[in-house]
């Protein structure tokens, strides 16, 4: 039986993974990608970045949907401090996993839900550290041509066989490397008046 909601939910993000991660609060809501440019500011932290875009998404969507509850998402790979997106192609994963591989990087996630009616403004960050086998050039291009993982953070789908690259994962939240961390995300709904768990 899904919740009722005073204000409707929108997911501000263009995300497949992050709309089935919501999915499982069991909450009506609709999706609108924000379509905003995120292009780095120079010198910017891959954590100050995820925050910055992941703000700027839910405002975005928020001028859309003033009455709306609207949840805003980056998450960008920190290796050493250097930011790594979503690669786009098959060369720019290859590089980015052989970049990675025999290192640790920390995956920084970000959150903001935001509500122009009330005034309603929450932004959270959940750091993920991840530490990559050493992989070779051949598993390397078997992960990529198998999974084709060219939208995510990182060239990797932790969810699928992207397990499979990685030595261990240390974090809070479980669905935080997938892109939205849903224990953190549930505590700013409720702090934005949104029903959980039958209206509690």
């Amino acid at each position: 039986m899904q919740n009722q909601l005073s204000r409707p939910l929108v997911l501000g993000s263009s995300s497949a993974y992050r709309r089935q991660l919501l999915e499982r609060l069991g909450l009506p809501f609709t999706v609108q990608s924000p379509g905003i440019d995120e292009t780095p500011l120079p010198g910017e932290a891959p954590s100050a970045l995820a925050s910055r875009l992941a703000l700027a998404k839910a405002y975005a969507v928020a001028q859309q949907f003033p009455d709306s509850v609207v949840i805003g998402c980056d998450q960008v790979a920190d290796l050493h401090g250097a930011s790594l997106g979503k690669p786009g192609d098959h060369a720019r994963a290859t590089a980015q996993l052989q970049s990675m591989r025999g290192h640790t990087v920390v995956f920084q996630t970000a959150m903001a839900v935001v509500c122009r009616a009330t005034g309603f403004e929450s932004q959270t960050l959940v750091p993920v550290v991840v530490k990559y086998r050493q992989l070779s050039d051949a598993e390397i291009d078997y992960y990529l041509r198998t999974e084709q993982p060219y939208d995510c953070a990182g060239s990797a789908k932790s969810e699928g066989l992207g397990i499979a690259l990685l030595e261990s994962i240390a974090n809070d939240d479980p669905t935080a490397l997938v892109g939205l961390p849903l224990i953190r995300l549930s505590a700013m709904l409720r702090a934005a008046g949104v029903p959980l768990l039958g209206g509690l």
